[in-house]
Order: C-alpha cells, then sequence, then structure tokens
C-alpha cells in the first residue's frame, strides 16, 4: 500500500504541471487584462506599460507560468489586480464552498444512496418507476431554473429561508443551496446506486450469503452494498472538485462569496492571478479526491489489494 501511495503522488507531479499550464495559457488569452483595469476607456501607453510592468505581464508566457509555479511553493498565489492578495480571497472564499459542499456531499450519500438502494431492490416495482421519472426530471432542468424556482417559492412567497445567504455562510442557510448543488449529482448517484444493487443482487456471493441464513439487513449492507458502491464512490470523488468548482450558478443565486464566485469575478475582469490561483488550488483537490477514492476501494472491497 505505501509503494503505491508513493507511486500515485509522483504520478500528481506531471498532472499538476500539465494541467496548471493548461490553465494558465487559456486564461492568458483570454483577454487584456491590461484593459479590463481600465474601464471603459482605453490606457494611455505609459500607463498600460506600467501595469504590464508591475503584474509581470511584459515578459514571455513561459517565463511568467515559471515565476507563478516558484511563487506558489512559496505559498504566494500573486496579487489581485485590485491590490488584495490571493491567498486573502482564498481564506475567506474556500472555507464558505467547503460548507456548501460538505452540504451536496450530505445529500448525495442521504438521499441518493438511500433511493438507489431502495429502487435497485424492488426494480420493476412502481416506486422504482417514480424515482426513475423523478430523477430523470431534475437532470433535465438547469441547476439555474431551479435555483431561481426554489429561492422564489422558499425565500420571498413563503418565507421559509432566507433569499441571499449572509456573508458568514452558516450550515443552516446552506441547505437549500446545497439541496440545489447536488440536484443532478444526486439524481445521478440514484441512478447508479440502482444499476449496480440490481446487478449485483443476482451475484453468486449474494445468492451463497442468503443460502447461509444470513439476515437480510446484513446480506444488504455487509455483501451487496459494500461491493456496489464502488462506481459511486468513484463517481462521488471526482464530483468533490466539480463541486467546489462548479458552484457558479448557485453561489450568484444565493448570493454566496464561494470559490465560484470569486472565480466569475476573476473572470468578468480578466484577473488572471485570481483565475489561476483559485483554478490550481482545486486541481490538487481533484488530485487528492482522486487518490482517496482509489484507497477506498480496498476498504469496500477487500479483495482489491494495491502491490
Amino acid at each position: 500500500m505505501g509503494r503505491y501511495v508513493i507511486r500515485r503522488l509522483l504520478q500528481m507531479i506531471p498532472v499538476f504541471f500539465g494541467a496548471t499550464l493548461l490553465i494558465f495559457l487559456m486564461v492568458n488569452v483570454m483577454g487584456d487584462p491590461i484593459a479590463g483595469l481600465c474601464g471603459d476607456r482605453q490606457c494611455d501607453p505609459a500607463t498600460a506599460a506600467q501595469l504590464e510592468k508591475e503584474f509581470g505581464l511584459d515578459k514571455p508566457v513561459w517565463q511568467q507560468y515559471l515565476t507563478y509555479m516558484g511563487n506558489v511553493f512559496t505559498g504566494d498565489f500573486g496579487t489581485a489586480f485590485n491590490g488584495q492578495e490571493v491567498t486573502e480571497l482564498m481564506a475567506s472564499a474556500f472555507p464558505v464552498t467547503i460548507r456548501l459542499t460538505i452540504v451536496a456531499i450530505f445529500f448525495e450519500i442521504v438521499i441518493g444512496i438511500s433511493l438507489g438502494v431502495l429502487t435497485g431492490l424492488k426494480r420493476g416495482h412502481p416506486v422504482d418507476t417514480s424515482v426513475l421519472l423523478l430523477t430523470l426530471v431534475v437532470i433535465s432542468i438547469p441547476t439555474f431554473v431551479t435555483g431561481l424556482i426554489l429561492q422564489l417559492l422558499l425565500g420571498v412567497e413563503w418565507g421559509w429561508i432566507k433569499p441571499a445567504v449572509s456573508s458568514d455562510a452558516p450550515f443552516n442557510e446552506l441547505i437549500v443551496p446545497g439541496l440545489v448543488l447536488a440536484s443532478v449529482s444526486l439524481a445521478y448517484v440514484t441512478r447508479l446506486t440502482r444499476t449496480s444493487i440490481a446487478e449485483n443482487k443476482r451475484a453468486d456471493y449474494v445468492r451463497t450469503a442468503v443460502a447461509k441464513g444470513l439476515p437480510r439487513h446484513r446480506v444488504i449492507t455487509r455483501h451487496l452494498l459494500r461491493n456496489s458502491l464502488i462506481p459511486v464512490v468513484t463517481f462521488m470523488g471526482t464530483d468533490i472538485g466539480a463541486l467546489m468548482g462548479g458552484a457558479i450558478v448557485t453561489e450568484r443565486i444565493f448570493n454566496i462569496h464561494g470559490v465560484g464566485y470569486q472565480l466569475y469575478q476573476g473572470i468578468l475582469r480578466q484577473n488572471t492571478q485570481t483565475v489561476v490561483g483559485f483554478v490550481t488550488v482545486l486541481v490538487i483537490v481533484f488530485l487528492v479526491a482522486n487518490l482517496l477514492v482509489d484507497l477506498l476501494y480496498a476498504v469496500l472491497d477487500p479483495r482489491i489489494r494495491y502491490a
């Protein structure tokens, strides 16, 4: 196991540099950040030259990237065009998005897996058909539509929640935004769990456990569910980074100042330091989540061993 972890960590190094280089190049060609600093009016040549020198934009792109990565390894993610350190923006944004992601993952685990197990065990029954139709509807509706409808009904019409989340973003205010963020992934988790349960229910090891006279709940939890969760865990592991980075729409609807909000502002203002800094951390989140998912396979299925 130890050698496998070390090998995976070494494999993550070129992936990290490749992903950050790609993001850096994409961000640098999306527009002229100096023009964004000057607003509607065009910068005069002297001011533009001074700003380019101040932010290092007068150097070749490859040199900018090497300088940026060298600073990253010292904990310096640069300075936003408004003069604020990117690390300060991260310190205020990431805790909010992490709480929002925890709420979303909670809904995926509790509701998604529970409905998936229920429908997988009762495949072909009316409850199975109803849940499949419901998940299909959820997948078909865009997230911004779901968010706006819940905000209008629960926040404006009925007054059950605050239409906009406060700056502190406590867990109780993130329940509805978390449900909106998790809605599509929750539907996929339900359908994936259902398919996996239905397939493994006919496996030999399940029939053997039933023939041995084991209680039904033990057969489901100890034998059927553990093996059926492997594809679900794979999906949810990759979904963690997607939820954190893809929360732009949800955070905009509920006025949550998290990672999605900062990425939106950075893209809108062509603030390359902010966008690249946040995406760099998200790349690390993706890589660590994938590593943890691979290690969790051995916990769910004892037959899996890493050399």
